[in-house]
Parts: structure tokens; C-alpha cells; sequence
């Protein structure tokens, strides 16, 4: 709760209540207007409880026996504790009350709506469910990459590269997810390791200090994940992209690439890549599936002139499809195509 007050810039009227043992559990508000009238029932009693300025003035109509009833009535639910928004501040009665409920009471100088929507991200980012893995999370064109694999095959290395062409580090080794929501994941750093990646026969680096600034950042939603393994040549890597693969953290699930290592290939420049391509996916934009047009279309157009026996397009490979219509219109010959 100490952190709630910092955060939001509360004022405590309470500062004889000890707040260290005070925590919060919802991530999620209240405005006990219906309480505030004597009906409490369905009260959800574990959310942080907001009273604004139309529940501050119809307190003020009540005479004060009245109030006195329903304060004794609203901090006996063991409520987290009280803010009143818009500068308004609370009758001596109900501090009275709060102090000997052991109930923290603040305000705030915020308007209620504003107060409200702001304390609700912060809480669903705070309290929401949290997972730490090992990767590197980094900051490519807006987008946030995950970088998985194996110890010692290159993520902090491809990070560093990355940071060198403008990018941003978020977290290297271990990463921390939360699911502030049914399709949003979030990846921060441990403080513990913030800003530092580590480089086997170098050791420890400060990106901060050493990039300044403008090379890191606190916390990045999760969009691509891409997975470093060793080259394996007796397996299958996707040379399309019509179809995409998936991970899943938290229940949610993220686009996922692999990416085969070996000697030659620069990552940064893949990851740069597959991150524009990402986003250009997002907005419309499918190279594989444009280049699956552009074959439907050639062999439309020539169809007409090719020998054809036992055809069966959607078994027949896209790129194999794309070679034989360039052969066809280069030669100009008919084509027999056999136990494709």
C-alpha cells in the first residue's frame, strides 16, 4: 500500500496507522455510494474504496448520528482503506473511526474519473500474474521481441548488437511477464539486474552507463517471441510464413519464430527483420500471402497450356508451384507434372 501512496501522490490522514503490513489484493475499485445509504449487500469489501464528490455531499445532508452509523457500518468490512478525490476532505468522526479500525485514509487533489482510471492500470500491472523466465527482451522499431534459447547460444550477444543500432534493452537473463489482460503481456526487469547484460569472457555490463539512456527502458509489452537454436539439417524451418506459430505464457498466446543458429548468419539483422515484419503483418501486410497471390494469378493466366495429370494444387508446395510457371513461360513447352 506504501507504494500506492507514492505512485498516485496520495496525502495520508491516518499517519498513526502503521501501513507496513498493510497490502492490497484486487487489483480493481470501489465507490461505496449504495453502502453509503445502508445497503451493503454484494459489498466487495477487498477493493480500495473511492469516495468523490457527489458520495462527499450526500455524507454532508446525514445528520451526524446518522453518519456515525453508516462509517461504523462501512469500516467494519475491514475495507483496505479509504481515498476521498477532488481536495475533499473527511469528517473528524470518520477519522476517529478509521484510526481505531486500524483503516488508512487519504485524498488526493486528482478529479475522481482520472484518479480512478489511473488506479486501475497501475494496480492491474502490479497485481497481475507474474512468471520470470530466461531470455532477453529488447526494444526493436516499437516492437517488443523476446528472445529465447539455450545458455550460450547468443541472446545476449544478438541484444548487444541490437542496442548498438539503436534499439532498447528492457531486460537480459531473466525476464518478468505479467498478464495485465486477456491479450497483453508485459516484461520488465528484476531490479537486482536492471540495465546489466552479461557477456561470457567480458562479464558484466551497464547498457546505461555505457549507451546512455536512451538505450533502455523499464517495461515492454511482449509481441514476437523468437526462439535461437542450433542448426539442425535434418529438420524442417518454415520458408514461408503463410501459417504462424505460437507460444504460450500466462494463458496468452505470442507469435513465435525459429530461428536456426550458424556461422555467418548476423541476428540482429533477423531480428530487426522479423520484428518489421511483425509489424507489417499487424498492419495489413503479408509478404508470404502476396506472393501466394501473385502464383494463383500467373497460373490462372496459364493454365490454359499446361499438360496437367494427377494435380492436386493444395498438396504441391508454393515455391515448387512458382518454378514450374517461370519454367513455363520461359520455354514455352508443355509441362507434365507426375506423382506430385
Amino acid at each position: 500500500m506504501s507504494k500506492m501512496v507514492e505512485k498516485m501522490n496520495l496525502k495520508n490522514l491516518t499517519p498513526d496507522i502503521d501501513m507496513t503490513e498493510k497490502c492490497l489484493t484486487v487489483p480493481d475499485i470501489n465507490r461505496p455510494a449504495l453502502q453509503l445509504t445502508g445497503y451493503f449487500d454484494h459489498f466487495d469489501s477487498e477493493r480500495v474504496q473511492v469516495i468523490g464528490y457527489v458520495e462527499y455531499t450526500y455524507l454532508q445532508t446525514l445528520p451526524m448520528e446518522q453518519k456515525k452509523k453508516i462509517y461504523k457500518q462501512l469500516l467494519s468490512y475491514k475495507i483496505p482503506c479509504l481515498v476521498f478525490t477532488t481536495e475533499i476532505f473527511p469528517d473528524e468522526e470518520l477519522l476517529k473511526q478509521a484510526n481505531e479500525t486500524d483503516t488508512p485514509v487519504f485524498s488526493t487533489e486528482q478529479k475522481t474519473s482520472p484518479f480512478q482510471a489511473e488506479l486501475i492500470r497501475w494496480l492491474n500491472v502490479e497485481l497481475a500474474p507474474c512468471i520470470s523466465i530466461h531470455g532477453v527482451l529488447v526494444d526493436v522499431y516499437g516492437v517488443g521481441v523476446l528472445i529465447m534459447g539455450e545458455s550460450g547460444i547468443g541472446k545476449s550477444e544478438a541484444a548487444l548488437e541490437l542496442i548498438k543500432r539503436g534499439h532498447r534493452l528492457v531486460t537480459d537473463d531473466v525476464v518478468e511477464i505479467r498478464r495485465v489482460s486477456d491479450d497483453t503481456l508485459v516484461g520488465s526487469a528484476p531490479d537486482i539486474t536492471k540495465h546489466l547484460i552479461e557477456l561470457r569472457g567480458i562479464g558484466i555490463v551497464d547498457v546505461k552507463t555505457l549507451f546512455g539512456v536512451q538505450s533502455v527502458r523499464e517495461t515492454q509489452t511482449i509481441d514476437l517471441v523468437i526462439t535461437l537454436e542450433d542448426w539442425n539439417k535434418e529438420k524442417e524451418y518454415d520458408r514461408l510464413g503463410l501459417e504462424e506459430e505460437y507460444t504460450e505464457f500466462l494463458g496468452n498466446k505470442v507469435v513465435c519464430h525459429s530461428i536456426p543458429i550458424r556461422p555467418g548468419r548476423n541476428l540482429a539483422i533477423i531480428v530487426e527483420s522479423a520484428s518489421v515484419n511483425h509489424r507489417q503483418k499487424q498492419m495489413g501486410y503479408n509478404a508470404a500471402q502476396e506472393l501466394y497471390r501473385r502464383v494463383q494469378e500467373s497460373l490462372t493466366r496459364n493454365i490454359q497450356n499446361i499438360s496437367v495429370r494427377h494435380f492436386k494444387f493444395e498438396t504441391i508446395p508454393i515455391m515448387r508451384i512458382f518454378f514450374l510457371c517461370l519454367c513455363k513461360m520461359q520455354r514455352n513447352s508443355m509441362i507434365e507434372l507426375k506423382n506430385l
